[in-house]
């Protein structure tokens, strides 16, 4: 029986640490993940919706509001489904330079089922720079971010 409360802990333990890493690794402002827009919508509605606080709910340590019951739902039953690549950071920034850089949560674009965020201020869309490259920016975007997610 000890044997089995130890294990739990340590698993628990486990779990937290993990929670803690990625708070580190993933774009958060004000304690909430995407600025706060509803991450299911990019998918359903075709457009960023900005939250309703009521419906919130946090995948694997990380705070995400909702703009709808339906969409919280969606997103408890399979958060990994509609979580932005690269933890939220643009992923222009993170395709050429592997730096985090912040987005705008109205510039995006969804490639093969997920979503992808962009910097988009100062006469400056990366989206648009995206494009011109896409293949090869978002090789590089997943080596980059595979690289700051394991620490090597």
């Amino acid at each position: 029986m000890i044997i089995c409360l130890l294990n739990i802990s340590t698993h628990s333990l486990s779990q937290d640490a993990n929670a803690e890493k990625r708070k580190k690794q993933i774009n958060i402002s004000d304690g909430v993940a995407i600025d706060g827009y509803d991450p299911v919508s990019y998918f359903t509605e075709g457009k960023a919706v900005k939250e309703n606080k009521q419906y919130s709910a946090k995948a694997a340590g990380i705070l995400y509001y909702l703009s709808s019951e339906k969409n919280k739902s969606a997103f408890i039953k399979d958060y990994k489904k509609y979580e932005p690549q690269y933890g939220g950071w643009c992923a222009y920034a993170m395709g050429s330079s592997g730096e985090k850089v912040e987005i705008d949560p109205e510039t995006f674009k969804i490639i093969d089922g997920k979503l992808f965020l962009f910097y988009n201020a100062y006469l400056n869309n990366t989206l648009k720079s995206w494009n011109k490259d896409e293949v090869n920016l978002k090789k590089k975007a997943d080596t980059n971010w595979n690289t700051i997610v394991t620490g090597n």
